[in-house]
């Protein structure tokens, strides 16, 4: 029995070894493609233009906050006890505002760069399957999932020249 099993086992291992060595794969960094094509430029651009006030306002509050810890730093022993606190008050004040503001950025930006991607994909999956044809590919994986990848497998390039057309 043990003998038929390891038949059967070396057969099985001797079968997906062919069909593995008949498989084609390329390999994409979807991430690098996407953000380098030239819709993902003018969406930076606009995102930077849509932001400047508020990246100001977060740069501001940040400045304010830094100047009044230096305060507290440099004049904080020579100032009286309702002084001091006055300062620390103002500072903990700038702190909470900076964090809010840098919070309320941040998701925005990121709600805005998600909706970027959301719409984006349809437009990468066409280029990903033009590739899997064009290539002959079985298969196309992230790079993210690849440990080496011959160079000549590697179809990011090919991907961002199909996204930018």
């Amino acid at each position: 029995m043990n003998r038929v099993t390891a038949l059967i086992g070396a057969a099985l291992l001797a079968f997906s070894a062919q069909a593995a060595a008949e498989t084609r794969i390329g390999v994409v960094d979807l991430r690098q493609a996407l953000f380098a094509s030239d819709d993902a430029q003018t969406f930076s651009q606009q995102l930077q233009r849509d932001f400047a006030g508020d990246e100001e306002k977060v740069r501001q509050a940040q400045e304010e906050a830094r100047k009044l810890k230096d305060r507290l730093e440099k004049d904080g022993s020579m100032m009286n006890e309702s002084e001091r606190n006055k300062v620390a008050g103002e500072f903990q004040e700038k702190v909470q505002e900076f964090n809010f503001l840098k919070q309320r950025l941040d998701a925005t930006v990121n709600q805005r760069k998600q909706q970027f991607l959301e719409n984006a994909r349809p437009e990468v999956d066409v280029a990903v399957k033009e590739l899997l044809e064009e290539h002959d590919l079985d298969l196309i994986l992230p790079s993210e999932a690849v440990v080496y990848v011959k160079p000549e497998m590697n179809l990011t390039s090919q991907l961002l020249d199909k996204l930018n057309k």
